[in-house]
């Protein structure tokens, strides 16, 4: 088929809706369950590239979890530490750390749990059943693949009351090289972004610290890629072969900063031992618990410890996580990346990440304040690379 009608654009009210090509062939995706929607699409098409792209840069299978045409979370397949499956709530899924597939997408969904409350996914690999039986127990909207095992399938297809979307796209698809979309009646033409992103990118190290072990690598370029397909302006943490906070579509560059590092704080914060303990009641439902960490983590703990509260959530009331307590565990953290994708205009920006733990940092560069970033980077030992290259996506 060429064209797949749709129940409505954005909203509602936006229609006739549908996705088309325009040259006359056939579209490269395949519907296999469900009814798509505009807002659906957005984010297949945009969250498949991401993941298809990493793939590529790092050779692991990928996975990402897109809210509104951004990553809440993208992660290489890299085996979960015991703890984080704890935090991710994936430390039952049986056959978990022989899917590389899986493990990608129990870290991206466990980036930012709140963020992808009714997510889509996007899977580099063709899905296999472990990755399905994460997939089917979590809310999400739905998942695109280069295709899916027949067990897979069958899991995939009794979500929602089988109305779950699930996508299949044709993996050796290649976009033409000129892009178009209309905004106000008025037609846009640019070049595609097919910048490549890898190692080569980092090798203008500008700061006294010249060390970029092979991990920090990586994790620069999970975070380069993230912000490449996110809203900008954009900031991404990123540990472990996962992006751990992303802060999009801010209008200020330290907002981002911000942002981005709240969320990273949060992720570290959900493995401690003080949170793994939670005395949750039996039954609890996957989103009141993931709502509820949030909140017990944050200043309002109190909106889930005070009494009449706190029975609706655990078993007995647990102990506040105080604001000394998070500081001190958060101090043990170290070896965070940051990418960024335009250049940091003042030095706040670095002395924000430090706090979250960065060592490793990508930016374009080009600021008139560059001397500034660096001079912050080298007070604190950090090593930063000027790429050059802007990653504005709109």
């Amino acid at each position: 088929m060429n064209e797949f009608l749709l129940k409505y654009g954005c909203n509602p009210n936006q229609k006739p809706a549908r996705i088309f090509m325009s040259g006359g062939e056939d579209l490269p995706v395949e519907i296999l369950n469900g009814r798509p929607g505009y807002i659906n699409f957005l984010d297949a098409l945009n969250s498949y590239q991401l993941v298809s792209e990493l793939k590529a840069a790092t050779g692991l299978p990928c996975a990402a979890s897109f809210k509104h045409v951004s990553p809440a979370g993208a992660a290489v397949g890299a085996v979960l530490p015991d703890k984080l499956k704890k935090a991710c709530f994936v430390d039952d899924i049986e056959g978990l750390d022989g899917s590389p597939l899986a493990c990608a997408y129990a870290r991206a969904r466990g980036a930012d749990r709140l963020s992808s409350y009714g997510d889509w996914a996007a899977l580099s690999d063709v899905c296999d059943a472990v990755t399905a039986t994460i997939l089917q127990r979590e809310v999400s909207d739905g998942v695109i693949a280069p295709g899916y095992t027949d067990e897979a399938l069958e899991i995939l297809k009794t979500k929602r009351k089988g109305t779950y979307n699930i996508v299949k796209i044709d993996p050796a698809y290649v976009p033409e090289t000129i892009e178009r979309k209309q905004v106000y009646g008025i037609t846009f033409e640019q070049g595609r972004n097919n910048f490549e992103i890898n190692r080569e990118l980092l090798g203008n190290i500008v700061t006294e610290a010249k060390d970029l072990p092979d991990e920090a690598v990586r994790d620069l370029i999970v975070s380069l890629i993230t912000l490449k397909y996110t809203q900008s302006n954009s900031v991404c943490y990123a540990a472990g072969g996962q992006a751990i906070g992303v802060g999009a579509g801010q209008q200020s560059r330290i907002h981002c900063t911000r942002l981005a590092g709240n969320k990273a704080d949060i992720w570290h914060l959900r493995q401690s031992d003080k949170v793994l303990g939670l005395p949750f009641i039996d039954g609890i439902r996957r989103p009141d618990r993931d709502n509820c960490i949030d909140v017990y983590i944050s200043e309002d703990c109190d909106d889930v410890l005070r009494d009449g509260e706190w029975q609706k959530y655990f078993k007995y009331r647990p102990e506040p996580f105080t604001k000394e307590e998070k500081k001190a565990y958060l101090a043990t953290v170290s070896g965070v990346s940051l990418g960024s994708d335009a250049f940091f205009p003042f030095g706040d920006n670095i002395e924000r990440a430090h706090r979250s733990g960065v060592r490793y940092i990508a930016q374009p560069g080009g600021s008139i304040r560059d001397d500034n970033v660096i001079e912050t980077c080298d007070k604190y030992g950090i090593v930063m690379a000027f790429t050059g290259m802007r990653l504005f996506h709109h």
